[in-house]
């Protein structure tokens, strides 16, 4: 069964597996004792530390394992804060961040201090110029992820932290995402990463923090991993860590060359075969393996389903598929359409013949849950009225904008459409309905029930 989500979760690496399994034997002892089976886990531990500082590009002393990646973000998000107190409580953000990022800013809020969040463009990246705009004297930290895990859109690390270096400010980098594929450029501060977004197992984060970056860890610490995470160490998850890192940087180039082929392919063909899609995020700087698109009037949990049954692994960051009835901020903030939203992102040795087969598969699927959602079919221009009330309330993605589709050829060239709805989907993709369907969005109003979505028709 093709499995492609490994922007999520990728498959154990053979060497990860071969190293884990080694490990276990010579590595269960504590490496803080001077018996022989201590010093003999020390050496493994320091082995994979060396293994993992090489390929994020620090000093070994720098390097600290952490239980998660996003464990490691907390702790230097926290640290960082915590060290440039005297400073300010100002963080600055991108709001296209990893949760545990987002979550980090939310704390930092509800204790007092203030963040600010940059727009993106609607690739999903950030202007540098931003940054140094919302720089300011009480400024503690920046934080930007080095590539989007739902869009693959990669960001200007090395601009942004240029202008923070220059600011004195330090730039916490999340890389989990990238840090499989090569090291992260620019003159970064802090430093984050996941084993098991290349290919090691779960349960190891990395935090590096460069020499002369003011950091206080908070919380309860031991003498282990320079008291910034606490517990005895998983020493067999983390040489199997190290050494799945140094095993696929050592392919990732032509692995790279490969996956960005397939992937290229994937956006050209559901641009071409599948009606009504947006396929979203910078078409050229890019992680390898990530593509995404959102498909109009598409249920996005009937559509991983559907998807499901037919062999394919793939996640989405649609409304209908989470718990919250809200669409990916990622999606939000770039302000594309979120419905039927499908993330498809290929592990290392993804099969070009998978890749074939689920292109094929792909607009059958589609046309086959429009059909059961009952989605519009191309209207004649008649004249009408000059508006036309839509009561979508109670109604979920995809319904308002397929309701709202099949109305508007009924009003004349001008007139509008009005949409009740109390579904916070709406607010992202009716505009984002109007922007592929070369109509104008006029604004929403507050209604007795929900909100207003006005749109005027233009062609």
């Amino acid at each position: 069964m093709p499995y492609f989500d490994a922007a999520s979760a990728a498959p154990l690496h053979p060497v990860a597996r071969q190293a884990l399994l080694a490990a276990l034997d010579d590595g269960w002892a504590d490496p803080s004792r001077l018996y022989r089976e201590g010093r003999k886990a020390r050496m493994l531990l320091d082995a994979a530390r060396e293994a993992a500082a090489e390929a994020v590009g620090c000093r070994a002393d720098e390097l600290t394992f952490t239980s998660s990646g996003t464990r490691a973000v907390h702790t230097g998000v926290a640290g960082a804060l915590a060290g440039r107190r005297r400073t300010g409580r100002h963080l600055i953000v991108s709001p296209v961040e990893h949760s545990s990022v987002l979550h980090s800013a939310e704390l930092l809020e509800a204790e007092g201090g203030t963040v600010t969040r940059v727009p993106v463009r609607r690739t999903g990246a950030v202007d540098a110029g931003s940054y140094e705009a919302a720089l300011r004297p009480d400024t503690a930290l920046a934080c930007l992820q080095s590539a989007n895990h739902e869009v693959g859109t990669v960001q200007p690390v090395a601009e942004v932290a240029e202008v923070c270096r220059a600011a004195g400010v330090p730039l916490l980098v999340d890389a989990a995402q990238s840090l499989g594929w090569e090291r992260v450029a620019g003159d970064w501060s802090l430093l984050t990463a996941s084993a098991h977004k290349w290919g090691g197992p779960s349960g190891v984060g990395l935090l590096a923090v460069r020499k002369g970056v003011r950091f206080a860890a908070q919380g309860a610490s031991d003498e282990r991993e320079s008291g910034r995470a606490a517990g005895f160490e998983n020493l067999p998850a983390i040489v199997a860590a190290a050494a799945s890192l140094r095993a696929v940087r050592s392919d990732a180039e032509r692995e790279s060359v490969r996956l960005r082929e397939l992937t290229a392919r994937i956006r050209a063909r559901v641009a071409e075969s599948v009606p009504d899609v947006e396929v979203v995020g910078d078409a050229e700087r890019r992680l390898p393996g990530i593509v995404t698109f959102s498909c109009l009037y598409v249920d996005g949990e009937t559509l991983l389903h559907e998807l499901d049954r037919e062999g394919f692994s793939v996640s989405s960051g649609s409304s209908c598929t989470s718990s919250t009835l809200t669409p990916s901020h990622v999606l939000k903030a770039m302000g594309v359409l979120s419905e039927g939203n499908v993330r498809v992102s290929l592990p290392a040795g993804a099969a070009e013949e998978d890749v074939e087969r689920f292109l094929g598969v792909l607009p059958g699927v589609v046309a086959g849950v429009r059909e059961k959602l009952g989605a519009p079919v191309p209207v004649a221009v008649v004249p009408g009225t000059e508006e036309v009330l839509v009561d979508s309330l109670g109604k979920r993605c995809p319904i308002p904008v397929i309701e709202l589709a099949k109305v508007i050829g009924t009003v004349p060239v001008g007139g509008r459409v009005r949409v009740l709805s109390d579904d916070e989907a709406a607010r992202l993709d009716i505009p984002a309905w109007c922007e592929m369907r070369g109509q104008e969005y006029v604004g929403e109003e507050p209604s007795e029930k929900g909100t207003a979505y006005l749109v005027r028709r233009v062609s």
